[in-house]
């Protein structure tokens, strides 16, 4: 038997060259509509604030900042009489049900207590708080979201095997296939009688998460709720019994915090992205509940079919991801999936047992295409990056903003990987989105087959 071509792991500068990480309060407060968010730094953060998510103040958005000032920086002031000020404030004018505060690298460094001060505020205000560190100086860009999720995994209440399930599909009993407590790789099969209490955690537009319920529902498992869902008070119920699985690769703590602090049992599955993903997504869940799935091979080949017009444009380019939103690795399977070769894929962090059964589908995906197995470089050193990119001449670079323009100057096609991470890219209903941001950049230059312009859906441009 054939083994795989296992990539090749690297580490460089250990340095973040990301987008800021509380960039995530950009969607995670139309998530969670009755949420409010309180980001609490410096004016610099503000304005970051105020002009990445595109939201002018006039829109009434439901996210503010709360601003520190020298004093506060000095230690003249008092921080829990300042932020208890903003928040009265804030309950008074929208009542949320949940305020959520961001910590900033400034609270970082001054060691601002906002995990003391919350739970007294809370208790006065009558409003629960949540605290999370989205501070740029240990985390990437989407890890913001993935410290927010992780701290209202334990808002979340608490599962009772022995009440009615939310959802009475069926109770069967199942094979399980999935990550034991504490341990990510999957342990022997264990026969239990458990109904299908899936919860699936990652913040998707509401139509992306309906596909994706759709799709496990044609094969007759239902999910249980979502992490995080609409509204605060209809959190998912957690605890022993409970099936937890992803929709994004950035959310490792996401994945741990349920399973070592709410006895909860992770589905470890490839990502949702492309066809081949999502299938591969479903194959396993399906897996866990021991349920046979029907029709994905048919529906997979009927969508590459479909977007043969695309396939066509890429199919033998090859791309260099520099690493920014820690999608990388989905998005490098699906392009050599689609027949582009992947010279490197740069990452800011990556967990290799959270991410083990994307990596092991990556492996497959490069067998199956007949493709080399891209090097996987953590933390990248932007430099050396741009010195290889000078000696392997790649089609397309998917870079963060900060390096677009250099690179177009040394004549690189570019993507913003930004704009995979705004876009509605997951499940099997949006492939031509995806292949539509990919391959504009090479139309651009005039690498498209005539014709092009009646082929494509509007998407979302920068």
């Amino acid at each position: 038997m054939k083994t795989l071509e296992i990539p090749t792991f690297e580490c460089e500068t250990g340095n973040y060259h990301t987008f800021c990480p509380i960039s995530c309060v950009a969607w995670l407060y139309q998530k969670i509509e009755d949420s409010f968010f309180l980001v609490v730094g410096t004016k610099t953060r503000g304005y970051f604030l105020q002009n990445a998510p595109g939201v002018m103040i006039f829109a009434e958005p439901r996210y503010a900042m709360a601003e520190s000032e020298e004093g506060d920086i000095s230690a003249q002031l008092n921080d829990q009489k300042e932020l208890e000020r903003i928040c009265l404030r804030i309950k008074n004018d929208r009542n949320p049900s949940v305020t959520i505060w961001i910590g900033t690298c400034t609270t970082e460094i001054i060691k601002m207590d906002l995990e003391g001060i919350a739970p007294k505020l809370e208790k006065q205000l009558g409003i629960p708080i949540v605290v999370a560190r989205a501070n740029g100086l240990d985390h990437a860009f989407t890890q913001g979201e993935d410290t927010v999720l992780a701290a209202m995994t334990h808002r979340c209440p608490e599962y009772n095997r022995h009440t009615t399930n939310q959802h009475e599909e069926a109770t069967k009993h199942v094979v399980v296939d999935v990550v034991p407590k504490n341990k990510f790789l999957a342990g022997n099969n264990n026969n239990n009688s458990n109904r299908f209490n899936l919860v699936l955690f990652g913040s998707l537009p509401s139509s992306v998460a309906s596909q994706l319920n759709l799709e496990l529902r044609r094969q007759s498992v239902s999910v249980s709720g979502w992490l995080p869902s609409q509204k605060y008070t209809e959190l998912p119920a957690l605890g022993e019994g409970v099936y937890v699985c992803g929709v994004n690769p950035f959310l490792s703590r996401t994945a741990t915090t349920p399973m070592r602090r709410r006895k909860c049992q992770l589905v470890g599955a490839p990502f949702p992205i492309g066809p081949d993903g999502t299938r591969a997504w479903i194959e396993k869940i399906c897996s866990v509940f021991d349920v046979k799935p029907e029709g994905l091979e048919e529906r997979e080949n009927q969508i590459w079919k479909n977007v043969g017009d695309y396939l066509e444009i890429i199919t033998g380019k090859s791309v260099f991801f520099m690493g920014d939103n820690l999608l990388e690795i989905s998005l490098a399977r699906f392009l050599i999936r689609c027949g582009m070769v992947v010279y490197e894929v740069g990452i800011p962090y990556m967990d290799r047992r959270y991410q083990a059964a994307e990596l092991l589908l990556l492996q497959h995906t490069c067998e199956k295409m007949k493709k080399p197995t891209p090097r996987i470089v953590e933390k990248p050193d932007n430099y050396s990056q741009v010195q290889r990119m000078h000696e392997l001449k790649p089609d397309l670079a998917i870079t963060g903003m900060a390096h677009a323009n250099p690179l177009e100057a040394r004549d690189i096609d570019t993507k913003w990987s930004v704009e995979f991470t705004f876009a509605q890219i997951h499940g099997s209903a949006n492939v031509r989105d995806v292949l539509e941001l990919v391959t504009r950049p090479l139309r651009r230059r005039g690498d498209s087959v005539s014709g092009w312009h009646s082929l494509s859906r509007q998407t979302i441009d920068f």
